[in-house]
């Protein structure tokens, strides 16, 4: 990986609280990183941190080979864009963007030259003289985009850059956030507590947790490999089973009912040591209650989505799991047969939290 932006051993305390426990992640040149987590979690400090709006209590932050750590904010080159996006409201667009380059003391005339460049990139192309006000959510958005790429930043740090936005303008803003950040090919570190948001717009997330890195990779790798039960749990939709492993080699586990599944380790268990048994729900499939491994239960809710719905099925003896299935499988109180599909990614199994 080409390191263009290190975070080592990153640690913040506020008072006796850790914020920040040792976290430590490597960025390269124009990757898009997402830090995905619940609220809480410590994501939005790391920003901070790597802003230089927050002194680290211990570690590095290192850009490009420079150490940083103690570099002013304004100094270190980065462009932020804040969760409320800062516009000045008496000001008009143009204005607003050319704020930072009349900081950095630039001529009036090359200041204008790059607004008016920064704005053809957000697609805002003759909006200089308008107010923000007079702007929809997203024009916002992309006003304090071009804010923060106008001084040409070498990162760009993005707090919750859609929370803002109408659920209905979220995903057209999100190509277009994505789009732009693209085409200037900026090194970007973004914040996020919407999985959806961090997997369309990042090639790696970073799952934050209690101020600590649980699992960096690509979407697909979160999803069908999860490193630690949070992560398993937090990225997508699973139910949670009781269960003992079998046996240390057997890639199975025995339910209390009786009936046993295949399943993959998700960290590492003894034969006989009881453990939660995390399944997707395509991973489940309706059969026939004699089939092997079969469940029994009562589907006590749909939710439809198109062809596919999920329905959610209350196991006798067990617990409720969701079942994504053909929309026309199942009726609401209708008694089914609950197995593992061959087709789908095999439970895994973690340590139960209850020992």
């Amino acid at each position: 990986m080409n390191r263009f932006l290190k975070l080592d051993h990153l640690e913040k305390h506020f008072g006796t609280l850790r914020v920040t426990a040792d976290l430590s992640l490597e960025v390269s040149k124009s990757e898009i990183l997402a830090l995905l987590g619940p609220s809480g979690s410590g994501k939005t400090t790391v920003l901070r941190l790597v802003a230089g709006f927050e002194a680290l209590d211990s570690g590095r932050v290192v850009v490009e080979g420079e150490d940083v750590t103690r570099t002013p904010p304004e100094r270190r080159r980065f462009g932020m864009v804040f969760q409320h996006y800062a516009l000045f409201p008496h000001m008009t667009v143009g204005e607003n963007v050319a704020f930072g380059l009349e900081a950095q003391g630039m001529r009036a005339e090359e200041a204008a030259a790059r607004v008016a460049e920064t704005l053809a990139v957000v697609d805002l192309s003759g909006f200089q003289e308008r107010r923000v006000t007079q702007l929809s959510g997203g024009q916002q958005q992309r006003v304090a985009l071009a804010r923060a790429l106008a001084p040409r930043p070498r990162v760009l740090l993005l707090d919750e850059p859609l929370s803002n936005l109408d659920p209905t303008l979220r995903e057209r803003t999100r190509r277009e956030l994505a789009g732009v950040i693209r085409k200037v090919g900026i090194t970007t570190l973004f914040v996020t507590h919407e999985q959806e948001e961090a997997f369309d717009l990042a090639d790696r997330v970073a799952v934050i947790h209690r101020g600590g890195l649980e699992q960096v990779g690509p979407p697909e790798e979160l999803y069908e490999s999860p490193a630690t039960r949070f992560v398993a749990s937090f990225i997508g939709r699973s139910s949670v089973l009781p269960a003992i492993w079998e046996a240390a080699a057997s890639g199975a586990v025995v339910l209390p009912t009786g009936q046993r599944w295949a399943a993959e380790p998700g960290d590492a268990a003894s034969g006989g040591e009881r453990v939660d048994l995390l399944v997707r729900p395509e991973s489940l499939v309706f059969g026939e209650a004699s089939a092997a491994g079969s469940l029994p239960g009562t589907v006590v809710g749909r939710r439809y989505e198109g062809r596919a719905s999920l329905f959610i099925v209350a196991l006798d003896g067990l617990a409720e799991v969701e079942v994504l299935a053909d929309s026309r499988a199942a009726l609401p109180g209708e008694r089914v047969a609950v197995a593992p599909s061959p087709q789908g990614p095999a439970p895994r199994a973690y340590r139960a939290e209850n020992q």
